[in-house]
């Protein structure tokens, strides 16, 4: 990553509200704050509208109302591949390589913003081999054929091809085993270290309260409570979530 982009990529959403159709709002006035150089974790239930703010902040989703900044600069109407041009990556929930070409044709996807440019795809894939070495052994190899931690792999390089600054980053652990899942949660962590700005969604409330520095909670599409991770308790979340009440003493 550049010097001048290792410092930038605050990304912001403020009074969002969005949905799949115009008669059900999904996200009802959500508003958050993601810094470069730190992990933003977003966490709810079920139905809360996590990956909905992904969705909106990647471009794949236009508000009804509300807006979305990158340096406090209005991208609300900006489309998905323009902002993968101004440093704003989306891993969605769920595999995602093209199975049937191989590991190098996938990374190759990942610069297509390059276009025509093939001496800085170059430059950027050597890179890309450079941090993740493992990836030179597969890359003849078609994609499909890996293992979940492995395409999850070929996924994340895939995505810093383009050396973004922002990463959005949807349930990166969803599927995987916990040793593979943890290797997941690390590299994010490295990749934050690195001043890149990390907006994650999970369901893993103990591995996202983890790596946070700072977490959002959404309850049925609105801002519930932020703060640091000291400040959560993952039993009381979860219980409250689930509309458990506290036994005697606080116990669930």
């Amino acid at each position: 990553m550049s010097a001048q982009a290792a410092f930038r990529g605050k990304v912001e959403a403020r009074g969002v509200v969005a949905g799949y159709d115009t008669a059900h709002h999904v996200l009802r006035g959500v508003s958050l704050v993601a810094q470069p150089g730190r992990v933003t974790v977003v966490l709810g239930p079920n139905g809360a509208g996590k990956s909905t703010v992904l969705r909106v902040l990647s471009g794949l989703l236009p508000p009804a109302q509300g807006t979305v900044l990158l340096d406090g600069e209005d991208i609300t109407a900006v489309p998905p591949h323009h902002r993968l041009r101004l440093g704003i990556a989306f891993l969605p929930q769920g595999r995602s390589v093209f199975p049937e070409l191989t590991v190098h044709e996938n990374l190759e996807l990942g610069g297509w913003i390059f276009g025509a440019d093939r001496a800085r795809l170059r430059r950027a894939l050597d890179a890309t081999y450079g941090r993740y070495p493992q990836l030179a052994a597969w890359r003849q190899k078609l994609a499909g054929s890996l293992s979940g931690g492995q395409q999850r792999l070929v996924e994340i390089a895939r995505l810093l091809v383009a050396d973004p600054r922002v990463l959005l980053v949807d349930e990166p652990g969803a599927g995987l085993a916990p040793g593979i899942a943890t290797q997941v949660y690390e590299e994010l962590a490295a990749l934050c270290r690195e001043g890149r700005t990390v907006l994650l969604v999970d369901q893993n409330v103990q591995a996202a309260l983890a790596l946070a520095n700072y977490v959002y909670t959404l309850e049925s599409g609105r801002n519930q409570l932020s703060g640091t991770p000291a400040d959560f308790d993952v039993a009381s979340l979860v219980r409250g979530w689930l509309r458990v009440p506290a036994g005697p003493g606080g116990a669930p």
